[in-house]
């Protein structure tokens, strides 16, 4: 590929509702980043972003939301990441588009992953939006938006100007929607052709717009990457008066002020943010032991109806089509297995399973796993997540009775890493945005061209599903959605397939003895873990 760039006065420039942005011209893309898409008080509602003077440089990404944490780089391998200045004025998002012209392309819109407390637009090397617009013909965005105490912190105690502060990040969210709805076409987009998708929290912020009656009418699809998560990104509730005075108390805030209450939480506005970063930190853990609201994922309430399962979909989104998905080993499979590289037996993989699940646990789940996964070795079965396929099978049996355009699948697809293991969490983002050859991992001793043909495979599903609302494409077998009682899951591998409820059985025993050793699992793996 011969390369290209141009940044001048006149290439990139398009005129926006808030006037005049510039980017550049690189490798047949126009790339615009940092665009302001709203401003906002702490605590308080997005507005409108203020009109641009002259032309706005969008050469440069914009800050990225402030962290609880100053988080030392580690699982880099596994998930490569940027790192980059943060400060609140954080509502920002990046574009890439092969034209800024009336081609109506399909929009995706992606949310990153981190939870809802941390991560940024840019952080994964993988976000790159360029490979995705250019193979495409698509437009890519993504956004940063508000996160932690700064996004989802329930004030509503407080005033009428706290209503939805509990939910701030996700309104930041529907306003950078809002900005695509008013402005994509300019850089070449559909604003009627709006695919939602992210990953890990990201995915979970996904099922969030569909339970906001304010993001009704801003997006066509969803695409949910392994963002199910049962209660590990559980709806906050009850109100956020304890935790409000509890950091009151640790800044030091007057008694008085307290009491008074309009004064208490004015001085929480005003508060630096690593001071208040700082107290959230250290009294969360008392606050949660007690079982009380501590933030830090969205509040149901008016403008959010509450997580899926268990509150029901919205009758207003119940036929927007979804991608819904996850990973074979997600966090389970971060840190490399002490057998990884090892030729073992069967009787001694059996004795593996047994030691870690106990002879009952080993004599249930390996008939299952064996039909479930036949191409896998028996010592997988250690490695294979419920976390976030468990509640993922009951989100999609509850979705799939209302309509039949969700589709299933499962990333199988392992990596030729600490001589080739099970797929993380993270693991397919390069695939998905067609940026393998941006990170390490893929390109291993494997088979020849097989990296290549996952990637096809992921990404010509995602190019189908945001131009039609179905991911049916010529690289895959057919894949139907599924319906209720029957989940048609397109399981991604040397040998891509479609099974229908194929582990159903395996996952409801394996939640019942993996279940306890897991923390133990976790507490070991954890510190390796990067969002």
């Amino acid at each position: 590929m011969t390369h290209t760039f141009q940044c001048d006065k006149t290439t990139a420039l398009v005129k926006t509702a808030k006037g005049m942005v510039k980017g550049y011209a690189h490798d047949g893309l126009l790339i615009f980043k940092g665009i302001p898409y709203a401003k906002a008080q702490r605590f308080h509602a997005p507005e409108e972003p203020d009109e641009i003077q002259g032309v706005f440089d969008a050469s440069n990404y914009g800050y990225v939301c402030p962290l609880l944490t100053n988080d030392r780089p580690n699982g880099e391998l596994n998930v490569p990441h940027r790192f980059w200045p943060m400060d609140e004025d954080c509502l920002n998002l990046n574009v890439w588009t092969p034209a800024a012209d009336d081609g109506k392309r399909p929009v995706l819109f992606w949310l990153h992953g981190g939870g809802y407390e941390a991560g940024s637009s840019i952080e994964h090397i993988a976000y790159d939006g360029a490979n995705m617009s250019r193979a495409g013909d698509v437009v890519v965005v993504s956004v940063n938006h508000r996160l932690n105490i700064l996004g989802y912190f329930d004030l509503s105690d407080y005033g009428e100007e706290y209503a939805n502060s509990g939910n701030a990040g996700g309104d930041d969210i529907i306003a950078a929607l809002r900005w695509v709805r008013q402005n994509i076409a300019a850089f070449g987009g559909d604003p009627d052709n709006v695919t939602v998708f992210g990953q890990s929290g990201g995915g979970a912020k996904v099922t969030t717009l569909l339970q906001s009656p304010a993001a009704d009418g801003l997006y066509a699809k969803g695409y949910v990457m392994s963002g199910v998560i049962g209660p590990v990104l559980a709806d906050a509730v009850g109100s956020g008066k304890d935790l409000a005075e509890a950091l009151m108390r640790e800044l030091g805030v007057p008694e008085a002020d307290i009491a008074d209450g309009a004064k208490g939480v004015k001085a929480l506005e005003q508060a630096d943010y690593r001071d208040l970063a700082k107290a959230y930190v250290k009294i969360r853990p008392a606050l949660q032991a007690a079982g009380k609201y501590v933030g830090g994922a969205p509040h149901p309430n008016a403008f959010y109806k509450g997580e899926p399962v268990a509150n029901g979909f919205r009758e207003e989104t119940k036929n927007i089509p979804l991608l819904v998905g996850s990973v074979y080993g997600e966090f389970t499979s971060f840190m490399p297995a002490p057998w990884q590289g090892m030729e073992l037996s069967e009787e001694e993989q059996i004795q593996k399973i047994r030691e870690m699940l106990g002879e009952e646990g080993a004599e249930v789940l390996i008939p299952l796993y064996k039909e479930a996964y036949p191409e896998r070795r028996l010592i997988d079965l250690l490695r294979l997540d419920f976390m976030f396929r468990a509640p993922e099978i009951e989100y999609i049996a509850v979705r799939s009775r209302l309509n039949d355009c969700t589709w299933s699948y499962m990333f199988n697809m392992d990596q030729p890493v600490y001589g080739g293991g099970t797929p993380w969490h993270c693991a397919d983002i390069p695939y998905v945005f067609n940026n393998i050859d941006l990170v390490e991992y893929p390109h291993g001793p494997q088979e020849e061209g097989l990296s290549e043909r996952i990637q096809k495979q992921c990404y010509e599903s995602v190019m189908a599903f945001a131009r039609t609302g179905c991911p049916d494409n010529d690289s895959i077998p057919a894949w139907p959605a599924s319906a209720e009682g029957a989940e048609k899951t397109l399981i991604i591998d040397a040998d891509t397939r479609v099974r229908e409820n194929y582990d159903h059985a395996l996952m409801a025993e394996f939640v019942k003895y993996m279940g306890p050793v897991f923390g133990r699992m976790m507490a070991e793996m954890m510190g390796s873990v990067q969002h």
